[in-house]
């Protein structure tokens, strides 16, 4: 099967890309990772893409474009029209146009021409003109399945554009009925959403300068009751910090897309004459296996980076929760000490340790050690770090400003929006314009000094506020802002290699791939409450695989709900994740302190298979159960969580099974010998449980399985399966 069916002189029946483009003619097929893209163009416009799902097979060209040669309506256009890569209503289009500005007020209605295609089954590269603009639009398929399409234009024209909209779209099967997507707030994060597909245009917009608390996340079309397992999806993510926009357009006469892009508000985005704009990618997933495959295929998407991260995912205590404002050397010289005695390996010392920041009114943007509270800077600390085998990481709040700081009365043109009383504060911070070259290099400079002074292996970048009134020079600039803090990032991390950064937001409300092409690992959301981030990590983890999503172990009683758990539920929960602590463990008494040590010589122990091993949700027929299972890449072993958060209807408890291992592979299931089992409500626990291990093959644990025991609400067991 040829790349391009069609006759491609230029590119030759292998398709080998880097050779100059052809008219595009005929058909050319991307295919990787059990996924098949097909387009199809006439060389005149666009092309269209014809099918995006399961491969199709040894099919000829000609056959392809016939079968899906689209008809005449009765009532309608009189002749057959492309529904292209990026419709318009030249094209005949009448949803949501792919492309939307204007030139001098008048609006683009582009009919593009000279359109030509290079690529191969991986790579297509789409070149085209129309009325004083050149498009090229890119689409990478990776070994994953997974596509991701971006859009470049240039003005090409002598008088400046005004770009309101540029998205990727997709067409999705006439299957999908039902879709899902993502809303939340401040510590629930990622709440899923489920609705029937509805007729019309519809799209979620984000105006909040970041991702957001509510950010769509992703969004998902599918059969109807498409699960965990079960049903056909299509699904689209916006790997984008700034504001977004995610579209369904289902109209009567063409068929289903769903897209995204930047969502960009009038004159933000002005071109001059010869100047591009590129927008963030648009990453597409197809699964015929429900939502776990579409994580599956993330997953791997992601770990096949060059720049994500390859050592094992460090046990990290943030201080925040164990210290607020509230910094004295001989208090965090204790917490280091404690800390490293049950296996910590990074010490990350969290917000206060700056300029007058004894409380968050005041400081922001005054990148010193305040002398006060530390006379002889953070060395002394740092020592004791470093003495008890830790690396040192330090939090940093970079894009903000606080009205009572230096930086402020110094530069207060400094500040994104209007410095006057009308402005309205977000945790008594102001935004700063990183895209004004000297924010960006001032504060490169006080973050690169600090990195090199203290040997810093680790920042943990927050954000706390949303952008309202973001805009420079009287225009709109949540986009140019967004970019210049992806740059600083990307300068910080080519001058400092191997420094590593968490990206925090809030807690969760900067999730999203854009981001993590320049950092390491999200804090997933500013809740330690066990049964909140079992959800909130369940959902991120849709996307991002679990060495990328930070959960710490936290107190007994949660800050944010004042709900109190037990400590083995909170481990359990930590442990499939980038695991650490969030708590004054000062205080703990010798016994937590020695279940704390033993679970994290559990997660060190366990960590290969949950940061490279294959995740899925198991559906046991008990909605008060949680189930998650890991199981490693040659399939030797497994790591099963179980948690329940609601009690269930039936006194006999469920079966545990566990799909993905070697069918005929004999298997050992036991408890995690290091982590305390919580007392079960069963006056006599399953037989099995109480001999301590039961083996099985890989087929039966996945058909039969093994009689789980009755847990309590906010109980949580955690199993281990190995080949022997």
């Amino acid at each position: 099967m040829s790349t391009l069916a069609a006759v491609d002189a230029g590119t030759g029946a292998s398709g080998v890309p880097g050779v100059s483009a052809v008219r595009a003619v005929g058909v050319h097929r991307l295919l990787a990772g059990g996924v098949e893209v097909v387009l199809s163009a006439s060389g005149v416009g666009l092309p269209e893409v014809l099918h995006w799902g399961a491969p199709l097979g040894d099919v000829e060209a000609d056959a392809l474009q016939l079968a899906m040669y689209r008809g005449v309506s009765s009532s309608g256009l009189d002749r057959p029209w492309p529904q292209t890569i990026l419709p318009g209503e030249p094209d005949g289009w009448e949803g949501r146009a792919g492309l939307a500005g204007h030139r001098a007020g008048a609006a683009l209605l582009p009919r593009w021409n000279d359109t030509r295609w290079s690529g191969d089954a991986r790579m297509l590269r789409v070149t085209a003109s129309a009325d004083g603009l050149a498009l090229t639009t890119e689409f990478h398929l990776d070994d994953a399945g997974v596509l991701r399409i971006d859009h470049d234009v240039v003005n090409t024209g002598r008088s400046a554009v005004d770009i309101t909209g540029l998205e990727a779209t997709l067409p999705v099967g006439d299957v999908a009925r039902e879709v899902l997507d993502f809303s939340g707030r401040w510590t629930r994060e990622r709440s899923p959403q489920r609705t029937v597909l509805a007729e019309g245009s519809r799209i979620r917009e984000s105006r909040r300068g970041r991702t957001g608390h509510d950010s769509s996340f992703l969004l998902a079309l599918g059969t109807p009751g498409f699960n965990d397992s079960v049903g056909e999806i299509w699904a689209t993510h916006l790997a984008w910090s700034g504001d977004s926009i995610y579209r369904v357009d289902a109209l009567p006469e063409a068929r289903t897309l769903i897209g995204a892009g930047p969502l960009l508000r009038a004159g933000e985005m002005v071109l001059d004459p010869g100047a591009a704009f590129r927008t963030p990618t648009a990453v597409f997933v197809w699964s015929d296996a429900g939502l776990d495959q579409i994580s599956h295929r993330l997953h791997q998407s992601l770990r096949s980076r060059p720049a994500h991260p390859r050592r094992p995912r460090p046990v990290t205590l943030n201080t925040w929760e164990a210290v607020y404002f509230q910094h004295d050397l001989r208090r965090l010289e204790r917490l280091a000490e404690v800390a490293a005695a049950v296996g910590v390996e990074r010490f990350v010392l969290d917000d206060g340790w700056f300029r007058a920041r004894r409380s968050d009114t005041a400081g922001l943007g005054d990148w010193t050690v305040d002398r006060e509270v530390w006379p002889e800077g953070l060395h002394p600390l740092l020592s004791a770090v470093e003495g008890h085998g830790m690396e040192f990481g330090l939090w940093f709040e970079p894009e903000m400003v606080s009205l009572d700081s230096d930086l402020a009365r110094r530069h207060p043109d400094w500040l994104l929006g209007p410095a006057d009383e009308q402005v309205r504060s977000w945790r008594n911070q102001y935004v700063l314009d990183v895209s004004n070259p000297l924010v960006s290099e001032y504060l490169f400079a006080s973050i690169s000094a600090l990195v090199t002074e203290y040997r810093l292996s680790y920042l943990k970048w927050d954000q706390n506020r949303d952008l309202l009134e973001a805009v420079s020079g009287g225009r709109a600039h949540v986009h140019r802002h967004t970019e210049a803090v992806y740059a600083l990032l990307d300068a910080l991390r080519a001058e400092h290699p191997g420094l590593e950064i968490e990206a925090c937001a809030s807690g969760g409300a900067r999730v999203d791939l854009g981001i993590l092409e320049r950092t390491d690992r999200v804090w997933a959301s500013d809740t330690n409450d066990p049964i909140e981030r079992l959800e909130i990590q369940r959902w991120t983890g849709l996307i991002l695989p679990p060495e990328l999503i930070g959960a710490h172990v936290g107190p007994p009683v949660a800050h944010t709900t004042r709900r109190a758990s037990d400590l083995g539920f909170r481990i359990a929960v930590a442990l499939f994740a980038s695991a650490g602590i969030e708590w004054d463990i000062t205080d703990c008494t010798p016994e937590e302190v020695e279940e704390l040590r033993d679970a994290f010589v559990a997660y060190k122990r366990l960590r290969t298979v949950l940061h490279t091993g294959r995740t899925t949700q198991i559906d046991n027929g008990d909605p008060g159960l949680r189930i998650t299972s890991v199981v490693a890449t040659d399939r030797g072993t497994a790591v099963v969580r179980v948690a329940r958060v609601a009690t269930g209807g039936r006194a006999l408890p469920a079966v545990l099974r566990i799909p993905g291992l070697i069918p005929d592979a004999l298997y050992e299931l036991r408890l995690v010998p290091e982590l305390r089992a919580p007392r079960i409500l069963d006056v006599t626990p399953p037989a099995w449980l109480d001999h301590g291990s039961v083996r099985l093959p890989g087929s039966a644990l996945a058909n039969l399985g093994v009689r789980l025991p009755q847990l309590g609400p906010g109980q949580a067991l955690v199993f281990e399966a190995v080949a022997r």
